[in-house]
């Protein structure tokens, strides 16, 4: 007779529409689909066509679902990395209307779990009605979900304003100082939808599921793991930080050149010191002012250290892009001492090379995850995007990094504090305390059993939970 918990489960998997979102979405769906479980992976031509190449997906069943048209969405967009951040809202509400879509096919597709995201509020509820299981995917972490607080807190009216997520929650019952700066609450305040915030999102997405899953350990994140639950009043169970395999795909398109691209980087820093060269990305979707990325670019000029520097060939505002975008003259003065990248770049081949030794970063998670699955050191300079204020200061608070320091107000900063701090955290002496501390991470970030321990616990969650009724 077969045990309960070797039941095979057919799996629906349905991320938002990000690429940081979509990746470990199918890094899970992977793992599950080897263990024999049935995956249907759910997104939109677009978002799908970029993941179909990736190694396994021949395991994995995509189901392609055409999003909805919606007034102020731009024809043929799919993804937030195509969109400016004030008008992610139109993306969110094309996002909901696939509602009908994603109903039909859990309702007449044998599904026993589906394993959602925190966007899509209203599919929790959905499943329950179909007799189906759901899980919610966090692919932030604990910390960054503590601080949002429980779904009461969520829904009520103590926090309606910036001002007020720029303090500890009053529910931390260990000491921190993750809270956002204001610049950031009022970068994130213009990505919400007006008629379903985010803040409404999680709350009912996390009432009406059967248990949350985050992307993390409770090796990194002990009391916020112990504290979600206690807010959430349901399980939560780390699924690990899911150290990439592999060199993720480009997200505007195919990979085609990869292995050129990494020869010319690779070339260039074989010429340099072990653990000299600084990492510069500020991820797929940030976008500083012409203003603040001269100002930054003077900063990494000062510091005289060699770097590589992926630029994104993003609008700096809305229908300008990039010709200005690096002050004039810039790469003729760091001319082989700097190294300016456009367009993607092999961020974990980087990263991994032995004469890289930190990482200026926007404090996206899965950016920290590579960073010091590498073991390398920290230098924090929040996108101001989501979750990535709160990373930063919890990074600088396990002092695996230094936050480079801004204007609470406007972001603002000065090329000198750049500078400063870029030579504090990679080369004198002050910073060596949290250079072995990023050096020690390694063993926790890049450890593949660890994580492969969380993800069998994940899913040995999954097989015995009781079938829905």
């Amino acid at each position: 007779m077969e045990r309960k918990d070797e039941k095979k489960l057919h799996i629906a998997m349905f991320p938002w529409l990000a690429y940081g979102h979509l990746m470990p979405f199918l890094e899970v769906s992977k793992f599950l689909a080897q263990k024999g479980h049935q995956i249907s992976f759910i997104s939109t031509p677009q978002n799908i066509n970029r993941l179909r190449s990736s190694s396994l997906s021949l395991l994995i069943d995509f189901v392609e679902l055409p999003l909805p048209a919606v007034d102020g969405l731009p024809e043929s967009v799919e993804s937030t990395s195509q969109l400016p951040i004030n008008k992610v809202p139109y993306l969110k509400k094309a996002y909901d209307l696939l509602k009908p879509a994603v109903t039909h096919f859990v309702q007449h597709s044998g599904v026993n779990w589906v394993v959602h995201d925190v966007i899509c509020y209203w599919l929790p509820q959905v499943a329950t009605q179909l007799g189906v299981n759901s899980v919610f995917f966090s692919i932030i972490n604990a910390t960054s979900l503590a601080f949002g607080g429980p779904p009461s807190e969520l829904l009520g009216d103590k926090r309606r304003r910036p001002e007020d997520f720029t303090v500890v929650p009053e529910w931390f019952d260990y000491p921190s100082t993750v809270a956002y700066k204001l610049h950031e609450m009022v970068s994130h305040w213009d990505c919400m939808d007006d008629n379903v915030s985010d803040f409404q999102r999680l709350a009912v997405t996390v009432q009406d599921c059967n248990f949350v899953t985050i992307r993390s350990c409770t090796e990194v994140e002990s009391d916020a793991v112990s504290l979600l639950r206690n807010l959430y009043g349901k399980p939560v169970v780390p699924l690990g930080l899911l150290p990439t395999s592999s060199a993720p795909h480009q997200p505007g398109g195919t990979n085609d050149g990869a292995d050129e691209k990494w020869e010319v980087l690779r070339e260039w820093l074989e010429n340099k010191k072990p653990n000299s060269v600084v990492y510069i990305a500020l991820g797929t979707e940030v976008t500083l002012s012409q203003e603040l990325m001269h100002e930054l670019a003077h900063g990494i000029e000062k510091s005289g250290l060699p770097f590589i520097w992926v630029v994104n060939n993003r609008p700096l505002v809305e229908g300008a892009l990039g010709s200005n975008i690096l002050p004039l003259g810039f790469e003729t003065r760091v001319d082989g001492r700097g190294f300016v990248w456009r367009g993607w770049a092999p961020q974990r081949k980087i990263l991994g090379h032995i004469s890289v030794g930190g990482f200026l970063t926007h404090c996206g998670w899965s950016s920290i995850i590579e960073a010091l699955g590498f073991g390398r050191v920290l230098i924090l300079f929040s996108g101001a995007n989501s979750d990535q204020g709160l990373n930063a200061r919890l990074m600088h608070e396990k002092q695996v990094g230094l936050e480079i320091p801004r204007d609470e107000r406007d972001g603002s900063f000065t090329s000198d504090s750049v500078a400063e701090l870029i030579r504090r955290v990679m080369v004198e002496k002050e910073g060596e305390l949290v250079r072995a501390n990023a050096r020690a991470m390694k063993e926790i970030f890049g450890n593949v059993e660890l994580n492969k321990k969380c993800l069998d616990e994940f899913t040995r969650v999954l097989e015995t939970w009781p079938a829905s009724t």
